[in-house]
């Protein structure tokens, strides 16, 4: 265990032990340390990861090939932690030669992209920066050349229509059919996670969780006259404050005891409308954070107190325990080469028969929010969904176990979702949930300490 991932270890246990006592944000690192962590897993992922996925998928060599401004996804994982972006074209080279010897990884750039990739062009003996990527290919004369060339998967279709019809003119015929694409390989090195990474990511959905719990307090919500934009702006003000960003902008919605509110029949395509928080609320966020290039997406709900309450009502609470049967029927199915269809099938089956009314649209999560990997579910599309659904489980990879139980409350008259989001890994032990999740209501005011009443 290297000198960094000792100490993120150290700083996710303390965050363990001390998250019971106290309600503060764990650690988060100053810039430069990131860097360090980011540049140490990536040189971990090229050495341990990148090897055993470049021989399952049977491919030799890949090319990851991307511009300033409009990178592959791929490439924006593999630059070093200073280069925000591309520069010029850069053109990354993962070749493998074979009988137990490591992989050799070069940049035709004009300059080294990080420690890993060492610069292989010199433009004033080959001005011709893909004659001389073509050199190197041919001198080392690979059984299969990949491309990130895909028309199932987006983040593994990077490789640009012109960089693809330069690659193959630059290319001798004798080359040219050995071009294939490498959808897997790319989606593989995407949804991979490391051990080193998994000991800091439950430290980082804490963070999310410790977020999202402070947010729905009477530190931020005031009954009667905070609104739910006044708390989404609040998350964005204080993810930024931490020093942190998020992938996409979150969401607070309201189901409540009101004929004339249909929050829970709102469509997926459109964002909640502003509306006062009142006791009574069953409120709800969706919302993730990008730290350490990785990322988090999580929905929870908490209830507002009325004043002669001191817990959420039982309707609430067993309507709540219904989403959670609702995620155990979806993760109990996670099997090692299972694809996402056969997933989703195996779950909503389990639902029917325990009586449940479960939607399911779950995706991977790691680099990306909505991530590579398989896809299970979309909320329009609970028949499986053709492509992405077809990929299968593989272990260590992570996933955002996405889902909604509708429950008809009598005593409002009408059906409540209750929308889940919690991330969760996949391994050789079976599926565990990254930093736990949420099996109770958040109440607002929480209830005062029995010494304090």
């Amino acid at each position: 265990m290297n000198r960094i991932l000792t100490l993120m270890v150290g700083l996710v246990s303390f965050s363990i032990c001390t998250y019971a006592q106290n309600s503060y944000v764990p650690k988060i690192l100053q810039m430069e340390d990131r860097a360090r962590v980011i540049n140490s897993w990536l040189e971990e992922r090229v050495a341990t990861v990148l090897p055993d996925l470049m021989r399952r998928e049977g491919i030799d060599m890949w090319l990851v090939i991307g511009s300033e401004y409009n990178e592959d996804p791929v490439i924006k994982t593999m630059l070093p932690a200073t280069w925000l972006s591309a520069r010029r074209t850069t053109m990354l080279v993962m070749y493998d030669p074979g009988q137990g010897q490591d992989l050799e990884t070069y940049a035709i750039a004009r300059y080294n992209v990080g420690k890993i990739f060492q610069k292989a062009w010199n433009p004033s003996q080959q001005p011709d920066q893909w004659q001389a990527l073509s050199r190197l290919i041919q001198e080392k004369n690979p059984k299969t050349i990949g491309i990130n060339k895909s028309g199932i998967f987006a983040l593994a279709d990077g490789i640009s229509a012109s960089h693809y019809e330069k690659l193959m003119e630059a290319l001798p015929k004798s080359l040219q059919n050995k071009v294939v694409t490498a959808e897997n390989l790319a989606v593989g090195w995407l949804e991979t996670r490391t051990e080193s990474e998994m000991a800091v990511y439950q430290q980082i959905v804490r963070i999310a969780h410790q977020i999202i719990a402070e947010g729905f307090s009477d530190k931020v919500i005031q009954p009667g006259i905070t609104t739910t934009n006044d708390v989404v702006w609040w998350y964005r003000d204080r993810i930024r404050e931490l020093g942190l960003t998020t992938w996409f902008h979150p969401s607070v919605s309201i189901q409540r005891k009101d004929p004339e509110s249909f929050e829970h029949l709102r469509s997926f395509s459109e964002r909640p409308e502003d509306a006062i928080i009142m006791p009574g609320d069953l409120i709800h966020t969706d919302f993730g954070i990008s730290y350490l290039r990785l990322n988090t997406d999580t929905q929870q709900h908490a209830y507002i107190l009325r004043s002669e309450e001191t817990e959420p009502p039982k309707y609430l609470v067993d309507a709540f325990a219904k989403g959670n049967a609702v995620q155990d029927a979806l993760t109990d199915n996670y099997k090692l080469g299972r694809t996402g269809n056969e997933i989703l099938k195996a779950a909503l089956e389990r639902c029917k028969a325990e009586g449940l009314k479960g939607v399911i649209y779950t995706h991977p999560i790691g680099f990306h929010g909505h991530a590579a990997g398989p896809t299970i579910g979309l909320w329009d599309q609970q028949g499986g969904v053709p492509g992405r659904g077809d990929y299968p489980l593989y272990h260590n990879t992570a996933y955002s176990i996405e889902l909604n139980a509708g429950v008809f409350i009598d005593d409002w008259g009408k059906e409540i979702r209750i929308m889940l989001e919690e991330d969760g890994y996949f391994d050789e032990t079976g599926f565990r949930y990254i930093d736990g999740r949420q099996k109770e209501l958040m109440v607002i005011p929480r209830p005062l300490p029995p010494n304090a009443q």
